[in-house]
C-alpha cells in the first residue's frame, strides 16, 4: 500500500476538524497499519487530545516546517499501536511571519515528509487559508473537509475551493478532493436535513455517507486526553467515526 497524505481542513473554526482528524487516524492504526497524526494548528488540539503536554515539547511541527530538526527526530509514539504523532503548540504560529521570505516556502512540509514511512499521514490544519494550510495543501495527496451542520455552514466553503483550485494550478495538480463529512449533525432537526440537502446538491457523491453525530461522548474525549475508541468505543460518536474511516480508506485507496 502506498502511503497516503490527507489533510483535513475547513478555515472556521468549530465544525470538528480535530475531532475529526483525531479519531480517522486512530482507527485507521493499528498492528498492520502506520498511521502520523501531524498536528499543523498552533492551538495544538490534535496533540493534547492524545493526553501530550504542549508546554515543554523539544522537537514539534514547528521545528520541522523550519528545518531545526528532522521528521525522525520530532515523531512521537503514542499509547495506540501503529499511531503516531507530530505535535505543535503555539510556537507555530510564528512559523506563518519566519516562512514568509524562505525559499521554497510552499513546499517546507511535502520535503519534510519525503523521509516519511507510514501507510496514512493525516494532517489537521489551523482554521485559517494561511502559509501552514498551503504547505499540507502542497503534501497532500487528498482532501478532507469536515463541515457542521448548521446554517452558516456553506458560508466559506466557496473560498476554501477556490484557494485549492489556485493549489492544483501552481503547486500540486495531483490534489484530490476525498470528500465532505457532516459532522454534529442530529436528524431530529430540519435544519440538519436541509444542510445534508444543500452538500449533496453542491457535492454529490464527495458527500461521505456517514454522517458524525452531536455525541457528548465524543465532545468530553479530548478533555481525558484520548480518542473516542480509548474513551467510549460502543458510543454512536465511536462507531460513526469506526464507519467513516472505513468510507474514507475504500475512497482513497480505490
Amino acid at each position: 500500500m502506498k502511503q497516503t497524505i490527507i489533510a483535513v481542513t475547513n478555515q472556521k473554526g468549530g465544525v470538528g476538524k480535530t475531532t475529526t482528524a483525531v479519531n480517522l487516524a486512530a482507527y485507521l492504526a493499528g498492528p498492520h497499519c502506520r498511521v502520523l497524526l501531524l498536528d499543523l494548528d498552533p492551538q495544538g488540539n490534535a496533540t493534547s487530545g492524545l493526553g501530550l503536554q504542549k508546554d515543554g515539547l523539544e522537537a514539534t511541527s514547528y521545528e520541522v516546517l523550519l528545518q531545526q530538526t528532522t521528521l525522525d527526530q520530532a515523531v512521537q509514539t503514542t499509547d495506540r499501536e501503529g499511531l503516531y504523532l507530530l505535535a505543535a503548540n503555539p510556537n507555530l504560529a510564528a512559523a506563518e511571519v519566519e516562512l514568509v521570505s524562505a525559499l521554497q516556502r510552499e513546499f517546507r512540509l511535502k520535503e519534510a515528509l519525503k523521509v516519511a514511512v507510514f501507510d496514512y499521514i493525516i494532517i489537521d490544519c489551523p482554521p485559517a487559508l494561511g502559509l501552514l494550510t498551503i504547505n499540507a495543501l502542497a503534501a497532500a495527496d487528498a482532501l478532507l473537509i469536515p463541515v457542521q451542520s448548521e446554517y452558516y455552514a456553506l458560508e466559506g466553503l466557496g473560498q476554501l475551493l477556490a484557494t485549492v483550485q489556485r493549489v492544483r494550478q501552481a503547486l500540486n495538480p495531483s490534489l484530490d478532493l476525498a470528500g465532505v463529512v457532516l459532522t454534529m449533525y442530529d436528524k431530529r432537526t430540519s435544519l440538519s436535513e436541509q444542510v445534508k440537502t444543500e452538500l449533496e446538491k453542491h457535492f454529490g457523491d464527495k458527500l461521505f455517507k456517514t454522517t458524525i453525530p452531536r455525541n457528548i461522548r465524543l465532545a468530553e474525549a479530548p478533555s481525558f486526553g484520548k480518542t473516542i475508541f480509548e474513551h467510549d468505543r460502543w458510543s454512536k460518536g465511536a462507531r460513526s467515526y469506526k464507519q467513516f474511516a472505513k468510507e474514507v480508506a475504500k475512497r482513497v485507496n480505490g
